[in-house]
């Protein structure tokens, strides 16, 4: 079996194209497996990994512990909030005092930009980025370009369309960089002020009308307005800004294409989506958090095959 070029998921921009579509195909096993009636398999029963949060998640950490379980590995829960990072111990001795307890892996959200880079250089174990700052996202950007092949067939030459709080999104940075690297063209919308000045450094359009926006698009990725990481206002009201980047039923009908429609979630419901359009057909919210654990299951498997 091939392997991945890299011995860590620090972020998507580190990946080849290869490495990609190897995960992609790791994951279709997988997403047999957790269809079938004994949804575990043994691969993973000699290692263990562990899941170290510096920031509240539920749907990332409860979706790479299923993957975790699916597998069959042992599993440590860390949370930031009840250990001695309050009491001033820094990120590696937290992570060498769990080491020590012969952990294999770690999966790591951390509030600053590059804390798994800066990880991987100084411990020995395998480390997944499960979200660094506004930095990257890597397993939801890889969940959510596996989403669009499985519901479009392929991901090269789709128009996709990232929609909302782009300036602050670590999902939007991971998505562009997969799809790019899988051959989609992307474009950004969001009000200016959401936008990075760089961003079209990236290679990306960029749209401050969403309905232009959607008439261009196979797919539009409506990102939640991350209120968390603002220190100031980015917008007038939230309400002002429904109006003009939420996505409703209206808006759909009136392109006169099905697109398809795309949340990491949680999802801010009456705000970037009303939910006659998140619990339509046309949305694969679904099928994106089922995704999740596929495509975790597959990159644990294929990081843990390579620890010696």
């Amino acid at each position: 079996m091939s392997a991945l070029s890299v011995d860590h998921l620090l972020g998507i921009k580190y990946l080849k194209k290869t490495d990609i579509e190897l995960i992609f195909d790791t994951a279709d096993h997988f997403k047999e497996v957790i269809n079938r009636s004994i949804k575990k398999v043994p691969t993973l029963r000699d290692i263990t990994i562990a899941n170290i949060f510096f920031e509240n998640s539920t749907r990332t950490k409860l979706s790479f512990e299923l993957a975790e379980k699916r597998l069959s590995a042992d599993i440590i829960n860390f949370s930031a909030g009840q250990s001695s990072v309050k009491k001033g111990e820094t990120l590696i001795d937290t992570v060498n005092n769990i080491l020590s307890m012969k952990v294999d892996m770690v999966v790591l959200r951390h509030p600053n930009p590059g804390a798994g880079i800066f990880l991987a250089k100084h411990v020995k174990a395998a480390i997944v980025n499960a979200g660094d700052g506004a930095h990257e996202h890597p397993t939801q950007a890889l969940l959510d370009t596996y989403s669009i092949r499985e519901k479009l067939g392929k991901v090269t030459g789709k128009n996709v369309l990232i929609v909302g709080d782009i300036l602050h999104s670590r999902v939007a940075l991971s998505n562009i960089f997969a799809l790019q690297l899988l051959g989609a063209n992307v474009m950004v919308c969001g009000p200016k002020t959401l936008l990075p000045k760089y961003i079209e450094a990236l290679g990306v359009a960029v749209e401050t009308n969403l309905k232009k926006g959607l008439e261009w698009c196979d797919v539009a990725n409506m990102l939640r307005v991350q209120n968390e990481r603002m220190e100031v206002s980015y917008f007038p009201t939230t309400r002002e800004y429904a109006q003009q980047f939420g996505l409703n039923k209206r808006l759909l009908q009136e392109l006169g294409k099905e697109i398809v429609i795309m949340h990491p979630g949680p999802i801010n419901r009456g705000v970037e989506i009303t939910s006659d359009v998140a619990d339509s057909g046309q949305s694969i919210i679904l099928e994106q958090v089922e995704n999740g654990v596929a495509i975790r299951m597959a990159v644990i498997y294929l990081l843990a095959s390579k620890i010696k």
